[in-house]
């Protein structure tokens, strides 16, 4: 245990800094390494960093470090920034580009430009429409639509809900959120009061639930629909002086602090304080798996070996309801393995990391590659 409350100190200490300019690269490559880019987009929330420190690990663990040279470039919400950067690590060499795109559309002819000089892209989580790219994310529309249905029988097919979305542009955001609004629009007693911009940022999401509730109250509404910031709404009605059997029924991200709240109340975890503790929150927690960026190096590295690489891939969706959270002790791989899902406060610090980090397909990677991006031994 002492070394893992080590790496939940590394964690709160290090916060944003897995995504830097300078990046995630190892000293000058050897000539028998393959030169691969991380291209970012929008970094600023906690997903983006802990996918960050996923790839990191993975081209760190011992079957990769010998064989990769990985460097990133952070364009921020810029699609012709990222454009330029593309272009750029194409001209100095790449082999392949890994990369979290700002718009499905805007890249194509600059990814279409490095395929031709043989460079493979690999996309994750968000999706790029040429042909050429790999693309590896979950099935966006599900998580939506799943998420929908589950909040429309919540409340018996009617009340009014409020709609908090994610980084507009992305395909993330543009699926998730017309799939949801479908299923709401079957429902004439679901009334959509409010709808905000919510970055998938808990932080942004208090300033806009913070807004909308500056013209309404609790009481007002009925149910909430968050693409990241139902552990926010949880916090923000206890502090209005709501009891836990007044929370709202929440659809929404997969964040730890969210899942502890999901826990029966009676449930011994370690660390953490009120709103960070077993509430049993009505919820249905789901994710983006942070692991998509480590699993897109690992498949780019496979298909420059010259192996097979299926296109698209879709990724399991990680669905957890209060009646399959379940608590981690240590975030072992075997705990994780047996369906563990959620981590104790006292070693994830942050209640905005996500938890869905398990996956067979990526073993080089696991709790502490997702918190401080180290690899598994």
């Amino acid at each position: 245990m002492t070394s893992l409350r080590r790496l939940a100190l590394a964690a709160s200490l290090a916060g944003l800094g897995a995504v830097t300019a300078a990046g995630l690269a190892a000293p000058a490559a050897a000539q028998d390494k393959y030169k691969i880019f991380l291209s970012m987009s929008y970094i600023g929330n906690d997903w983006q960093a802990e996918a960050a420190n996923m790839i990191k690990a993975m081209a760190q663990h011992r079957t990769m470090r010998d064989r990769v040279d990985l460097q990133v470039q952070v364009a921020g919400p810029n699609a012709q920034r990222q454009i330029q950067q593309i272009n750029a690590m194409v001209q100095a060499g790449a082999d392949a580009i890994v990369v979290f795109p700002i718009s499905p559309t805007a890249l194509n002819s600059v990814v279409r430009n490095a395929c031709r000089k043989g460079v493979l892209v690999f996309a994750y989580d968000a999706e790029i429409t040429e042909e050429c790219a790999y693309n590896i994310s979950i099935d966006q529309e599900e998580a939506g639509r799943v998420t929908a249905e589950w909040l429309v029988e919540k409340l018996g097919g009617k009340g009014n809900i409020v709609m908090v979305t994610g980084v507009p542009g992305t395909s993330v955001d543009t699926l998730r959120t017309r799939a949801a609004k479908e299923v709401f629009a079957r429902h004439p007693g679901i009334n959509i009061i409010a709808e905000a911009v919510g970055m998938w940022s808990q932080a942004v999401a208090r300033t806009e639930l913070s807004k909308i509730l500056a013209t309404r109250s609790w009481d007002d509404i009925d149910g909430l629909w968050m693409q990241v910031g139902c552990y926010t709404a949880n916090a923000m009605q206890l502090e209005a002086g709501r009891s836990m059997d007044q929370l709202l029924p929440c659809a929404g991200e997969g964040s730890n602090g969210g899942r502890i709240q999901m826990l029966p109340r009676d449930t011994e975890v370690e660390g953490g304080e009120c709103p960070y503790c077993p509430m049993n929150a009505p919820r249905i927690s789901y994710a983006s798996p942070p692991y998509s960026g480590a699993l897109a190096l690992k498949l780019a590295v496979a298909k420059l070996d010259g192996k097979d690489v299926p296109d698209p891939i879709v990724l399991p969706l990680p669905v957890v309801t209060n009646e399959t959270v379940k608590y981690c002790k240590t975030g072992s791989w075997q705990e994780m393995a047996e369906g563990c899902n959620a981590f104790p406060p006292a070693l994830v610090p942050n209640p905005g990391w996500f938890a869905s980090i398990f996956s067979e397909q990526t073993p080089e990677v696991g709790f502490a590659a997702a918190l401080v991006g180290q690899p598994e031994p």
